[in-house]
């Protein structure tokens, strides 16, 4: 075993690897925390996003949010609905923080070219799409510090599981 680590230290000296470096390390950290802790600076709405979702985002999600059925899901509506027999979770029903839209848009849209967006350009698609499900208005600035105030219709549709953690036997 001694020997495995000896060789895979020196293979990735041979190989130029190293340890990133502190300032690597924050460059490729894209973690949002619903408290807007980790958003970038920047700043975008609904008037803006609308073109932008036209051109990045409605080839999959239509021009207004409504998806395509059984290819790619619907981003607004269903407000309301998830305490009824037919539930319909969107971004805008289900989601309970503004943030998780930042942090998924920058991580993993567009589906073609994902973290190819700036951060003007996801606030402005958040702000498009929250403007879509009626959350805020259209001229309603989305930035660090308005995003994590958004209150979304489920913030409180979700309750921490209280059951103590269970050790497995072996």
């Amino acid at each position: 075993m001694l020997r495995l680590v000896a060789i895979v230290l020196l293979c990735g000296t041979a190989f130029g690897q190293r340890n990133a470096t502190e300032a690597e390390i924050k460059a490729k950290d894209l973690t949002v925390l619903p408290t807007g802790a980790g958003l970038p600076a920047g700043h975008g709405n609904a008037v803006r996003g609308k073109d932008l979702f036209k051109e990045k985002c409605a080839v999959c999600h239509n021009d207004h949010g409504e998806g395509r059925e059984g290819q790619y899901v619907a981003l607004v509506g269903g407000i309301g609905s998830l305490k009824t027999g037919k539930p319909v979770r969107t971004v805008g029903s289900y989601w309970p923080y503004a943030t998780t839209i930042f942090d998924y848009v920058r991580r993993a849209m567009p589906y073609d070219h994902p973290r190819s967006l700036s951060a003007d350009d996801v606030y402005s698609a958040c702000a498009y799409i929250l403007f879509l499900n009626g959350i805020i208005t259209e001229t309603q600035e989305m930035n660090e510090k308005t995003l994590p105030q958004v209150k979304m219709p489920n913030r409180d549709g979700f309750v921490p599981d209280a059951r103590p953690d269970v050790k497995s036997k072996r």
